[in-house]
């Protein structure tokens, strides 16, 4: 047996179809479309197309997901036929949040589309996030203050590239860097610009072939407390930033040696 023979029982049981009206529909033999069924032959790709159009279901979700276990009209739609796992809510009602833990975080770029594995995911409720998707992310670094090591992003997932804002944070999930927490500038054709907070950095373009997965921010989790004079030594790293920008602006106004009299 497999996910598919699983799969294209499940759906022709949902729909009440007898075998030989499904075959008929496939326009081939109710003997070969059983043995597609009890799973002791594989259909040919083209075949294959053929059941994924009829039942207006993914290739990708016909032979990797269980959609027993997942129900179609709860599955976010999601571009390149991967899936996220469906809305989960607790018995109050409240969304469950999956958590990516700290230490395997680089394990979601395997997992991410892998229902198992998000199933097996530790989760949360927060009662004031209830419409749309949310999952918490590790924060690491210093690129984003005053989020510190140990802090957890909780973001909304995006479905379509448009719904970026300018300025607005977002988890950003990237095949060759990971997990990214950046601010959002703006996108090009094959590209998206994004910055860190913390000015030492650079803005980062990402390829959009490199982009998996976007989050914008909903909330943060802090793991640990500041201390006192923690934020005092930020504002004196703010006006030694803002001095070397005031002294880079004046050198861009001062003329040069050639134009000089």
């Amino acid at each position: 047996m497999s996910i598919l023979s699983d799969n294209i029982r499940f759906l022709r049981a949902r729909q009440e179809y007898s075998q030989q009206k499904l075959a008929d529909s496939l326009f081939i033999t109710r003997v070969r479309y059983a043995k597609y069924e009890d799973g002791t032959s594989e259909p040919p790709i083209e075949l294959l197309l053929r059941i994924s159009k009829y039942f207006q279901i993914s290739i990708d979700l016909l032979v990797s997901v269980d959609i027993r276990k997942y129900p179609l009209e709860k599955m976010l739609n999601l571009p390149d036929n991967r899936i996220l796992i469906p809305i989960a809510v607790d018995i109050a009602g409240n969304n469950q949040i999956e958590i990516i833990p700290q230490k395997a975080s680089m394990g979601y770029l395997n997992g991410y589309s892998d229902p198992e594995y998000i199933e097996g995911l530790q989760t949360i409720s927060l009662p004031f996030l209830r419409n749309g998707k949310y999952r918490a992310f590790p924060a690491s670094g210093d690129s984003m203050p005053p989020y510190k090591d140990g802090t957890y992003i909780v973001g909304k997932y995006v479905e379509n590239l448009s719904d970026l804002k300018i300025d607005k944070t977002y988890v950003f999930i990237t095949t060759n860097d990971g997990i990214l927490y950046k601010r959002f500038q703006f996108n090009e054709a094959n590209f998206i610009c994004v910055k860190s907070d913390n000015n030492f950095y650079e803005p980062l373009q990402i390829p959009l072939t490199d982009v998996r997965e976007i989050w914008e921010f909903a909330c943060s989790i802090s793991t640990q407390e500041f201390d006192a004079d923690e934020f005092s030594g930020q504002n004196v790293k703010d006006l030694f930033l803002e001095l070397k920008q005031d002294i880079k602006d004046m050198k861009t106004k001062l003329p040069s040696k050639k134009t000089a009299k």
